[in-house]
């Protein structure tokens, strides 16, 4: 009987989660959350940062070299850099959807700040991998790619 019920309940759950699930709207979701989520880094806003990041997120540079959600948030507090331009560049965005709950930002960004006094401006290109949780979709894996070659 506990099997039954426990397989109903199961049911029901992927059939309520697959008919939640809108692509073009989760698309959107997740554009605007990652557009977002790049608004609050040029703020160094770590709260809002805080609010999309899965708990479990890394970001794996160029470099090489893997940043955790915890150092994202400790630069954002310590304002060490400061940010003129932390923009996507318009259009360069592209959100892909794998299954309901896997969704791909991938974009080129233009960064122009000044950390320790250093100026740096380039633009890179990046990929942000978001899952759905059941707070809502949280940024959980990032890359970005080594500088671009100046135009």
């Amino acid at each position: 009987m506990i099997r039954s019920v426990a397989a109903v309940a199961a049911l029901a759950l992927l059939a309520t989660s697959a008919q939640a699930a809108d692509p073009a709207a989760d698309r959107a979701a997740v554009a605007t959350l990652d557009t977002r989520y790049q608004a609050a880094v040029k703020a160094n806003d770590a709260e809002a940062m805080a609010r999309i990041l899965h708990p479990e997120m890394i970001l794996v540079v160029g470099s090489g070299a893997v940043v955790t959600r915890d150092d994202l948030l400790a630069e954002a507090r310590s304002g060490r850099v400061q940010y003129e331009i932390q923009d996507e560049e318009p259009g360069s965005q592209t959100v892909r959807l794998f299954g309901a709950d896997t969704a791909i930002v991938t974009a080129k960004l233009r960064l122009k700040y000044v950390r320790g006094g250093q100026a740096v401006d380039r633009t890179l290109w990046f990929s942000d991998t978001y899952v759905r949780t059941a707070e809502g979709w949280r940024y959980a894996f990032g890359q970005a790619s080594l500088a671009l070659p100046a135009s």
